[in-house]
């Protein structure tokens, strides 16, 4: 069986990414700054490799038949200073810059290298993205996501000169049941509040854990696949009718909605606020035209399996 060389393989995403690639026959390698910290596991092994040092196990390189680039700074980790915006980014960049370092010259049979993106490339929603979705053919939005975005991409691309097979996956909001967004969402549920966000009519471009893993396994076989292709189920839902979801799904008629003005969000958030209030009406059209198949296309079934018990 293939080996798959993953970034970023100890985040939530990785960490479901991971075992799935395990179970499917996969040989594993995660990249991590500290290989001390973690313990192999049959099929799954770990290697070092520091981006500030641009240093990577070339042993590693030269075992991966195909990369999976996860590693990035979480955007929503933290307030967004100058100095965490360039974390962001840089985080980004450099990480793909040792990629192509190392497959430049480190001998190699690597076949393809899928990464992560995000629909932060895409800027608020206009008329005609509210009605047919962002494709991928849009331009990159000049805010900070969206500039952060295509300077990522733009990172990466340099692969392809190498003869390797490049597949970016704008990745929506991710829900999981090990954290991410769905955990914030849950928070003031709980208390009994469903805090709707500004006025609610904002667009979510929403995809399940197990369908993103999914979709990068089938990146990694569907030989055919090349370019970006929007990671996100394929009926987008408001922020408004997302929440009070989650809210029913916990606890039945035993909640309050509760509107957060855009202005409180501001004074908390920060300039993190535009992107939290921003509508993204985002297509999945081209992802599911190359063959695949979304087993939580619609928000109540993947809530329904995300909440249970």
């Amino acid at each position: 069986m293939a080996t798959i060389l993953i970034t970023g393989g100890t985040g939530m995403i990785g960490t479901r990414l991971t075992a799935m690639l395990a179970d499917k026959g996969y040989e594993v390698i995660i990249l991590t700054r500290d290989t001390t910290k973690h313990t192999p596991s049959p099929g799954i092994s770990y290697a070092s490799w520091d981006i500030d040092a641009q240093a990577i196990d070339r042993d590693a390189i030269g075992k991966a038949d195909h990369i999976i680039h996860l590693a990035g700074a979480g955007v929503a980790d933290k307030r967004w200073s100058q100095a965490r915006k360039q974390e962001i980014l840089r985080s980004r960049t450099e990480s793909s810059a040792l990629i192509v370092k190392a497959l430049k010259e480190y001998p190699n049979k690597v076949q393809s290298v899928i990464s992560s993106s995000a629909i932060g490339w895409y800027g608020p929603d206009t008329a005609s993205s509210l009605k047919e979705g962002f494709t991928e053919d849009a331009p990159a939005d000049a805010a900070f996501l969206g500039e952060t975005c295509r300077q990522w991409e733009a990172s990466i691309e340099p692969v392809t000169g190498l003869g390797k097979r490049l597949v970016k996956l704008r990745t929506g909001i991710v829900l999981s049941d090990r954290g991410g967004a769905l955990a914030e969402f849950r928070k003031p549920v709980m208390g009994g509040v469903a805090a709707i966000l500004g006025n609610g009519n904002q667009v979510v471009s929403w995809i399940h854990v197990d369908d993103l893993c999914r979709m990068f396994l089938f990146a990694v076989e569907n030989h055919s696949m090349a370019g970006a292709f929007n990671a996100v189920a394929p009926h987008p839902v408001t922020n408004k009718i997302l929440t009070l979801h989650i809210a029913q799904k916990l606890r039945g008629r035993f909640y309050i909605p509760v509107y957060v003005p855009a202005f409180v969000l501001k004074v908390v958030l920060g300039e993190m606020s535009i992107e939290v209030l921003k509508s993204a009406n985002v297509s999945a059209r081209k992802i599911q035209q190359a063959g695949f198949d979304f087993s939580y296309p619609v928000i109540d079934k993947a809530l329904d399996h995300l909440l249970a018990g």
